[in-house]
């Protein structure tokens, strides 16, 4: 059995993250780690540009406008939807999801996602940098390992694919 060899391997790739300033202490958290991340997996800080969008609902068309740019190897989006008492968590959700999934179908550029929907602070707290780690961290790793894939799906896989 031939199979394409994981890397999380950053050197040499660009990447854009686009991060939520609504329940800014959260997303701060996340691109923290999330560029922490990327630096330790052999990224340069200046092959990284961060955009910054009012809410998560609006992830999507910056995710879109960065990777339809030919500039990035992946994206990374990280933010926090947190329940409210209206059906509106349920509309912005299915909105960034669905939006995203239809960028990366679009255009074929990996995104890393790291948008977090909890019931409460507290959940989303936990999850970045709390007692269930950072999502910011996982979701550039994913980002990396996605972009050394896409590199190496149209070369047959094997060793040094």
């Amino acid at each position: 059995m031939n199979e394409y060899e994981r890397s999380e391997d950053a050197s040499g790739l660009r990447f854009a993250v686009v991060v939520s300033r609504f329940n800014q202490l959260i997303s701060e958290k996340l691109l923290d780690a999330c560029s922490a991340a990327l630096i330790r997996c052999g990224a340069r800080a200046e092959d990284i540009d961060v955009a910054w969008v009012p809410g998560a609902f609006e992830i999507p068309l910056a995710a879109r406008a960065l990777a339809s740019s030919n500039r990035y190897d992946a994206l990374v989006t990280l933010g926090s939807v947190i329940r409210g008492g209206t059906p509106h968590f349920d509309y912005v959700c299915r909105g960034v999801t669905d939006g995203l999934r239809e960028v990366m179908q679009d255009t074929l550029v990996p995104i890393g996602f790291g948008v977090l929907t909890t019931d409460d602070v507290g959940q989303a707290l936990a999850r970045a940098g709390g007692e269930h780690g950072n999502k910011g961290e996982e979701a550039a790793r994913a980002a990396v390992e996605m972009a050394r894939l896409m590199a190496r799906l149209g070369k047959p896989p094997g060793p040094g694919t």
